[in-house]
């Protein structure tokens, strides 16, 4: 099961990303997971929120270049060795990571990998096949 993330290109500049999360506060957005990535003239900002559709929308309406993309999010025991288990998992089964970062939420001993893969609904069921939970939107917003 994916859940969806919105990537938002802004460029590298001062204010840059406090524009963004101004724009993302009037709308009463909050923002579950962010993850940021930059060259030297542009950054993608990627995030998990609650409606994904309504963010877009309204980020779209403030002139933002917006990509909804489907993700994975891997839950994964809070111990040592986790993360490596399903990496060698995605390896040995020829799944390239394109990129990834980690979300906690209230769940006691667990935080969840946020994936994104070649072919997303192979690796799921990879990860299925190997036993690797992987939360749904709504759930993983209840964290």
């Amino acid at each position: 099961m994916t859940i969806k993330q919105i990537s938002i290109f802004i460029e590298n500049r001062k204010n840059a990303l406090s524009e963004l999360t101004n724009v993302l506060a009037e709308h009463k957005i909050n923002i579950r997971s962010l993850s940021i990535a930059d060259t030297s003239d542009f950054g993608i900002a990627r995030i998990i929120v609650d409606n994904p559709e309504q963010v877009q929308a309204a980020l779209e309406r403030s002139a933002y270049i917006v990509k909804t993309t489907p993700v994975i999010a891997a839950e994964i025991p809070d111990e040592a060795g986790s993360l490596n288990r399903i990496l060698k998992i995605l390896a040995d089964n020829n799944r390239n990571v394109e990129y990834m970062y980690g979300f906690t939420g209230h769940k006691t001993g667990t935080a969840y990998m946020i994936i994104r893969c070649t072919d997303v609904g192979e690796t799921e069921k990879i990860l299925d096949d190997n036993g690797i939970r992987m939360a749904s939107q709504d759930e993983l917003l209840k964290c």
